[in-house]
């Protein structure tokens, strides 16, 4: 007689042992001893489903077993299964099954970052967060991170370009709020008092990406003079060539609002540096 579902679930512990015997580097490893990983993408972790992952764990075990690389002392590191390993922990086991992999702490944060991008766990804001990190730390150009990632240079770019947003919006994305697509049209813009003008409107109406693109078609429509703002913007291009002019000294404004900015002066050289200092008279 053909057994139940139920019953055939009950038996995964005995399926996933034999499978686990069968994989070279794969084995039961004491949860005490697995330690998180500092390169993992995602942040938020829903506690309810932690639960409930939980409670499936203490009826059915764990079907998929952790991957970890070997650490120091005899203890080892996560590469990815920290929801698992969570919801181990408060199951109350005291092994589980994982992958042994040697790896490089580059390979260990891609390998983080793509299971995660796989089973689209991460947000948008997590995803960019992990691009980002992976530029620094391993020091790869966005063609080379698309490659490693599987996805093309402007997908990856369009992630990284959610770190120019203020803060307000980068966590309105990352609870849930609004999403990448809605979020996206507001890096074109450069005042800050309207991308937050804007995320509010967007939260409150619920506007698609398509109706927040229209609104800013509509506010950049002009009846052929200048808004405030675009006013401003011109009158500091007009004093940015004055200054050059009087000063001998590449500055640059940059306009963020009306009265709001910030002055720079580029050098490519401790002598081009010094030489700045000295035509502004602050040579000591």
């Amino acid at each position: 007689m053909a057994k139940g579902l139920s019953a055939l679930l009950s038996d995964s512990d005995l399926v996933v042992s034999k499978k686990v015997a069968s994989f070279d580097g794969v084995k039961p490893v004491k949860v005490s001893s697995i330690k998180t990983n500092p390169y993992q993408p995602r942040t938020e972790f829903d506690q309810e489903a932690l639960d409930e992952l939980a409670e499936s764990i203490k009826i059915h075990g764990i079907i998929q077993p952790l991957t970890l690389r070997e650490a120091e002392n005899g203890s080892y590191e996560l590469i990815s299964g920290e929801r698992r390993l969570r919801a181990s922990k408060l199951a109350g086991l005291d092994e589980v099954p994982a992958y042994i992999r040697n790896v490089d702490d580059q390979r260990s944060l891609e390998m983080a970052l793509i299971e995660n991008i796989q089973r689209e766990n991460l947000n948008a804001i997590e995803v960019a967060l992990s691009f980002q990190r992976m530029i620094d730390d391993c020091g790869l150009k966005q063609s080379e991170l698309g490659e490693r990632v599987g996805k093309n240079r402007t997908t990856v770019n369009n992630y990284l370009r959610l770190l120019q947003l203020p803060a307000p919006i980068q966590s309105a994305i990352t609870l849930g709020k609004i999403t990448m697509g809605q979020a996206r049209p507001l890096i074109t813009i450069e005042d800050e008092d309207f991308q937050l003008e804007l995320l509010q409107k967007i939260m409150n109406e619920g506007l698609s990406a398509r109706k927040v693109e229209e609104l800013l078609k509509e506010a950049n429509k002009t009846d052929g003079s200048f808004s405030p703002l675009e006013t401003y913007r011109e009158d500091m291009r007009i004093e940015e060539i004055s200054l050059r002019g009087k000063t001998k000294v590449p500055l640059k404004i940059k306009v963020n609002a009306i009265d709001k900015g910030f002055v720079s002066l580029p050098f490519q050289s401790e002598e081009e540096l010094q030489k700045l200092l000295t035509q502004l008279g602050l040579d000591s």
